[in-house]
């Protein structure tokens, strides 16, 4: 009987799944030291990545939940600290954190991030995508325009970008989730870079949510702004799309 015992105890662990980890980890972005927020899957992979992208805030709670969820789903993912350890948790202070953010900077980061997780064994490199709100949304449609590593980009109501020529450089398929009663960007502008995409060749995927402004998806929107349904579809349509692009043989 005790032997039988261990036997089962053996077999429900090797089923149940791995707990996943966490921890800060720091790269090189330029000659500056860059750092972010890493949540690996239990096991030894390799696994498909995903560079998670702050809101205005920096890199608090909210946006280490998202990053903790993705690895639930089955990817290395990398919460990347843009504003080199501040957060925000008022308007004033998101609005300028955020002026203060060199794009340039921005973007060298989010290039470090991929370099970063591209050099892991457990990463699949030719599997790294991102994800974004907000001004992560944005940055995310930057990053794809940069980045022709990337393999997958989620934008939350972050502004698309608007010049051809840098449409014309997005490698990577696009899904993006904005709110019709958005003041910025507005559904028109989402519209006109879908319509762009499209033009381009390029693979786009939009859906304008009715009833929802900006920052919908995180129940933390100070304006009170969140919308369940909106938000549970939009996850649900960037895990399938993440999926799709990123876990495929």
């Amino acid at each position: 009987m005790k032997r039988l015992f261990v036997v089962a105890a053996v077999l429900a662990a090797s089923a149940a799944p791995l707990r996943a980890a966490e921890e800060t980890v720091q790269f090189k972005s330029g000659a500056e030291n860059a750092s972010g927020f890493l949540v690996t899957p239990g096991g030894a992979g390799p696994y498909p990545a995903v560079v998670v992208i702050q809101e205005w805030w920096g890199l608090n709670g909210w946006v280490k939940d998202q990053a903790r969820a993705l690895a639930g789903e089955g990817y290395v993912a990398l919460a990347v600290d843009l504003y080199r350890g501040k957060v925000a948790d008022k308007q004033e202070e998101a609005h300028q954190l955020m002026s203060g953010l060199p794009p340039d900077r921005a973007l060298r980061d989010l290039k470090a991030a991929v370099d970063f997780l591209a050099s892991r064994k457990d990463v699949r490199k030719d599997r790294i995508g991102a994800i974004g709100w907000c001004m992560g949304g944005h940055y995310a449609l930057s990053l794809a325009t940069e980045e022709p590593r990337l393999a997958a980009a989620v934008a939350y109501y972050g502004a698309p970008p608007t010049d051809d020529a840098a449409i014309a450089r997005i490698k990577a398929p696009v899904l993006g989730n904005y709110g019709a009663e958005d003041k910025g960007p507005t559904p028109d502008q989402v519209k006109a870079f879908e319509a762009a995409m499209k033009k381009a060749g390029k693979s786009v995927d939009v859906k304008i949510y009715e009833g929802a402004g900006h920052a919908f998806a995180n129940p933390n929107n100070p304006w009170g702004g969140y919308r369940e349904a909106a938000a549970r579809d939009a996850w649900a349509r960037s895990v399938a799309f993440l999926a799709a692009h990123l876990k495929k043989k």
